[in-house]
C-alpha cells in the first residue's frame, strides 16, 4: 500500500479490499512455513524458531508453567521444609522414589521446570522484539490511503453536498484530529487511525511478563532466608553464624548480607479474655533496638505480625513467640553452675510448652565426680489445679514449671548432633525421691527444688518471653511488583481499547455536486465502529450539509446521512 502525503496526491488503492485496508492493524509477525520437500537444517531451524516465538506456543508454555507450579505448592519442598519432606518419605515409601526421579521435591530448581521457564522467556523475547519494531515503523508512518471501493467496508455512509470537496476534506481532517485520530490527506480522501494504545498495551503486557520472569529468577538465585530465636534482652547480628537455620539461592554470597544488628527489648502479647474467642491473640509486638552498619546509631522500633522491619533489601518478620523460664542450678556446695533463660516450644494455642534444661559443664556431684545434668521441663503459663497437662490461657496468669531431673552423660560430646529441645536419656539416670520414684516437682516463680543426696538445687527465678524472627532478603521483589501492575494495565488496554480506521472521500460528480463517502474498519467486529462513524458523519454533515433539491427530477437527499453496516466481501453476514 502506497503511503501518501497531503502534498503528494496518489492513486487510491485498488480492489485489494479489506486485506489492503486492514493489513497494518496488527503487528503480529506473519507465520509462514517454508515449502518444498526438504527444509534443510536452516529451514528447520527457522521453522522451529517461528513456532517457539508464536503467541500460541507462548500461551502453552505459560500454561505449563502454571501447571508445573501446582506440585510445588502441594508437595513438601526441600528448599522450604526438609522436615516435612522427610516425614513424607517415611509415610509414602512407594511414591517418594518416583517423586525423587521426577524432581517433585525440588520443583522450582528441577530441570524440567527450568526448561519451561527458559523457553517461555525466549519465546516472549522472540515474539516481542519483531512486534515492537513493526509497531515503531507504523508509528513513524501514516495511516494508509482509502480503498477504491469504500462500500465494501463493514461500516459505510454517503451523502451529497454543495460544499467543495476541498472544504469537506479540510472539515473532516479538523474533526478527526480533534477526536484524537492520526489523520492526513491522501489523494481525494482523508485517512485516519485511532487506538494505537491497544498495541502499546499488548506489548506492555508481554514486556511486563518478561520483567516478572526475570525478577523471580533473580530473586530465587540471590535470595536468603534465616531464622533466629531471641529471648528478651538478647541480640542478633546479621552474620551467617548468628542464625539458627539458614538457606539461600545458588548465587548468593555471604557478602550480600545487609550489615545490621538488633536486640529484643520486650515482647508483648495480648489475648481475648472472654467470650467464644477467649485466648485468641489480639496483638503480638516486639520492641527492638536496631542499628545499621558497624557504627550505626541505635534506633527504636516495633515489629508486628505482617509489619516487618525493613533495612535495605532485608526484612525482619515476627513469626512466633513463646516463654523462656529463667532457671538457676547450684551444685551441692552452693556454686552456681547454670543460670539462664531456657526457651521452651509451645505445644498448643494456650502456649503449653516443653523443652530441656541442660547443664553441660562445671557440675560435680556429692562425691566430687563431674557429671552433666538434664531437666525435662513442662511449662504452663496459666495453671489451674486439676489441669496438670495443659494451660488454660496463653498469658502469664499463674505460671508453673514442672521439672524432672536426670544426671549422667548428655551425649553432646559424641559428635552426633542433637536438638536443644530434646533430652537423650540413653546414658542418663533419673533422680529418685524418698519413695524411690522419679523425682518431679511443680515450681512457681521463686521456688526451689532440692535434689536428693546433696546433689544441689534448682530454682525457678521467673519467666521471660522469646520471639522468633525470620530475616529474608529477596532482590527483585520491587521489580516483580511493578511488572505485575504493568501487566494488569497492559492487559486491560489490549482488551478494551479498539484500534480502528476511518476514511472520508469527497469528490465532485459530473453534475457538479460533491459526493461524500465515509467508511470505518475495526480490527475486530464491534458495534463501536459503526456507532462512532455515525457520530462523526453527523457532525461532518452539519458542516457540509446535504445538497438542496433543485427540481422534481432530482431525488431528495435526507437531512442526515444514511449509515449502514455493509459486511465486507467474503465475510459472514
Amino acid at each position: 500500500m502506497n503511503k501518501t502525503t497531503a502534498d503528494e496526491p496518489t492513486t487510491a488503492p485498488d480492489d485489494q479490499g479489506l486485506d489492503a485496508a486492514g493489513s497494518q492493524l496488527s503487528t503480529a509477525p506473519t507465520d509462514t512455513l517454508a515449502s518444498g520437500p526438504g527444509l534443510g537444517v536452516i529451514g528447520w531451524a527457522r521453522w522451529f524458531w517461528r513456532q517457539l516465538t508464536s503467541m500460541r506456543v507462548a500461551l502453552l508454555l505459560l500454561l505449563l508453567l502454571a501447571l508445573g507450579a501446582i506440585p510445588g505448592s502441594l508437595i513438601p519442598q526441600t528448599g522450604s521444609d526438609e522436615t516435612k519432606v522427610a516425614d513424607f518419605r517415611a509415610a509414602h515409601e512407594t511414591l517418594a522414589p518416583l517423586y525423587d526421579r521426577l524432581g517433585l521435591f525440588h520443583v522450582y530448581s528441577s530441570v524440567w521446570f527450568s526448561a519451561i521457564y527458559i523457553l517461555l522467556f525466549v519465546s516472549l523475547v522472540g515474539c516481542i522484539v519483531p512486534r515492537t519494531w513493526q509497531f515503531v515503523g507504523q508509528l513513524r508512518g501514516r495511516p494508509p490511503g482509502a480503498p477504491k471501493r469504500l462500500t465494501r467496508l463493514p461500516a459505510y455512509t454517503t451523502w451529497q453536498t454543495r460544499a467543495a470537496p476541498e472544504e469537506v476534506r479540510e472539515a473532516a481532517l479538523a474533526l478527526l484530529r480533534k477526536r484524537r485520530f492520526r489523520a492526513h490527506l491522501a489523494g481525494d480522501a482523508v485517512a485516519a487511525e485511532k487506538g494505537y494504545l491497544r498495541e502499546v498495551g499488548n506489548l506492555a503486557f508481554h514486556i511486563a511478563l518478561i520483567v516478572m520472569l526475570t525478577s523471580f529468577a533473580w530473586g530465587q538465585l540471590f535470595k536468603s532466608e534465616g531464622n533466629k530465636l531471641l529471648v528478651e534482652g538478647n541480640g542478633f547480628s546479621n552474620t551467617l553464624i548468628s542464625y539458627d537455620d539458614f538457606k539461600s539461592g545458588n548465587l548468593f554470597s555471604v557478602d550480600d548480607l545487609t550489615p545490621f544488628s538488633f536486640s529484643l527489648d520486650e515482647f508483648t502479647g495480648t489475648y481475648e479474655a472472654s467470650g467464644p474467642n477467649k485466648g485468641t491473640p489480639r496483638t503480638y509486638e516486639a520492641a527492638l533496638t536496631y542499628s545499621v552498619g558497624a557504627y550505626g546509631k541505635d534506633r527504636k522500633t516495633t515489629v508486628q505480625v505482617n509489619h516487618p522491619l525493613e533495612i535495605g533489601d532485608s526484612k525482619v518478620y515476627l513469626t512466633a513467640h513463646g516463654y523462656a523460664p529463667v532457671v538457676t542450678v547450684r551444685d551441692g556446695r552452693g556454686k552456681v553452675v547454670f543460670s539462664d533463660a531456657v526457651p521452651l516450644l509451645p505445644l498448643d494455642s494456650n502456649v503449653t510448652s516443653s523443652g530441656v534444661v541442660k547443664v553441660l559443664d562445671g557440675y560435680k556431684n556429692a562425691k566430687g565426680v563431674t557429671e552433666q545434668l538434664g531437666f525435662q521441663a513442662f511449662f504452663l503459663p496459666s495453671y489451674v489445679k486439676g489441669m496438670e497437662t495443659a494451660s488454660t490461657f496463653p498469658a502469664l496468669l499463674n505460671p508453673v514449671l514442672n521439672l524432672a531431673p536426670y544426671h549422667g552423660d548428655l551425649g553432646v560430646d559424641s559428635g552426633i548432633p542433637q536438638s536443644v529441645y530434646q533430652l537423650d536419656k540413653t546414658h542418663m539416670k533419673a533422680f529418685k525421691d524418698a519413695k524411690k520414684l522419679q523425682l518431679r516437682e511443680n515450681l512457681k516463680p521463686g521456688e526451689t527444688m532440692t535434689l536428693p543426696n546433696g546433689a544441689g538445687t534448682v530454682t525457678y527465678e521467673g519467666t521471660k518471653e522469646w520471639a522468633n524472627f525470620q530475616v529474608t532478603q529477596q532482590p527483585g521483589s520491587g521489580w516483580a511488583l511493578g511488572g505485575a501492575i504493568a501487566a494488569i494495565f497492559g492487559l486491560a488496554a489490549s482488551l478494551f481499547i479498539q484500534r480502528r480506521r476511518v476514511w472520508v472521500r469527497a469528490v465532485r460528480g459530473a453534475d457538479g455536486v460533491t459526493v461524500v463517502e465515509m467508511a470505518g474498519l475495526g480490527r475486530s467486529e464491534s458495534a463501536k465502529v459503526p456507532e462512532e462513524l455515525g457520530e462523526l458523519a453527523g457532525i461532518l454533515y452539519d458542516r457540509a450539509p446535504g445538497a438542496p433539491e433543485d427540481d422534481a427530477d432530482t431525488p431528495a437527499t435526507p437531512d442526515t446521512p444514511d449509515l449502514r453496516a455493509v459486511p465486507a466481501e467474503g465475510s459472514e453476514k
